[in-house]
C-alpha cells in the first residue's frame, strides 16, 4: 500500500516512517472496555507487568520502551534485553497489546524476514492483533493496522471488514475516518471511500488530498455536510498525546 496517510505526529519514528500505512493518533474514547484475560489461541493476555492501554497509560511503558522499545528494537536493527528483536517486540506487546508503535514494528519484522512467526515472538504476527483487539476492541488504530496487514496478505474481505469495525469505533473523530477513507481508495472500496470522506470532511477536516484522489478518479460526489472550502493545508496534530 502507498497510501501517505495523515501524519502519525510526534510519534512517528525514522523506523514507522519506512512503513506504507501511518496512522494518525485518534483520541481516547470516554468508556474503555476492560482487558479481558481469557485464553485463547493466541494466549492469555495476563502478563506479571500490565497489560497498560497504550493510548492511556503511556507513563507506565516508559520502563518497557527503555529496556524493550528502543530505536534499535523498533528500526529492527539489534535486540536490546533479548538476542533477537523479536524478542524485545513480544514483551513490549505483552505489556501493552495495543502498542500501536510496536505492532507496527512487528509486522515489518514479518515481512522482512518472510515468515508469520520471526524468532523471538511467542506467537505469530496475526496473534498480535487478536490479542491488541481482545485487550481494547475500541481502538481503531489498531483496526486499521491489522487491515493493512490482512491487505498485504491477500485477504481482502477480512481488511474490509476491519476497517468498517474501524470507521463504527472512530465515533465523531475526523483524523481516524480520513485516514480510513485512504485505505478504502488504496483496495479500490471507491463507494466506502467517498463515505468515509464525507465523514471526515463533515466533522471539520480540511486536508483535501482524499478528496482530490477521488476526483482524479472520476469518485468524488459532493455531500451537503462537507464544507465547500476543505484545502491542502492538513488538520492540526490533535490526536492522541
Amino acid at each position: 500500500m502507498k497510501t501517505a496517510f495523515c501524519n502519525f505526529g510526534r510519534y512517528q519514528t525514522r523506523a514507522a516512517k519506512g512503513l506504507a500505512a501511518v496512522f494518525v493518533a485518534t483520541a481516547p474514547f470516554a468508556s474503555v472496555a476492560l482487558a479481558q484475560s481469557n485464553f485463547s489461541s493466541c494466549g492469555s493476555l495476563d502478563n506479571p507487568y500490565g497489560p497498560f492501554d497504550y493510548r492511556l497509560q503511556k507513563s507506565k511503558l516508559n520502563i518497557v520502551e527503555q529496556y524493550h522499545f528502543t530505536p534499535n528494537v523498533e528500526s529492527l536493527v539489534s535486540g536490546k534485553s533479548s538476542t533477537f528483536v523479536g524478542g524485545d517486540l513480544d514483551y513490549t506487546l505483552r505489556a501493552s497489546p495495543n502498542h500501536h508503535r510496536a505492532l507496527m514494528a512487528m509486522m515489518r519484522l514479518g515481512e522482512k524476514l518472510k515468515t508469520p512467526q520471526p524468532q523471538g515472538l511467542s506467537y505469530s504476527v496475526e496473534c498480535y492483533f487478536e490479542r491488541a483487539l481482545r485487550f481494547r476492541s475500541d481502538d481503531s488504530i489498531v483496526r486499521m493496522l491489522y487491515a493493512t496487514y490482512l491487505f498485504k496478505n491477500n485477504r481482502e474481505p477480512d481488511a474490509v471488514r476491519q476497517l468498517g469495525l474501524a470507521s463504527e469505533s472512530a465515533g465523531d473523530n475526523p483524523f481516524t475516518h480520513y485516514n480510513i477513507g485512504l485505505i478504502y481508495l488504496d483496495l479500490k472500496k471507491y463507494d466506502q471511500a467517498l463515505a468515509q470522506a464525507h465523514k471526515a470532511y463533515g466533522l471539520g477536516f480540511t486536508q483535501a488530498a482524499l478528496r482530490e484522489k477521488l476526483k482524479s478518479l472520476g469518485k468524488w460526489q459532493e455531500s451537503s455536510d462537507t464544507p465547500p472550502n476543505a484545502d491542502n493545508s492538513g488538520g492540526s496534530d490533535s490526536g492522541q498525546k
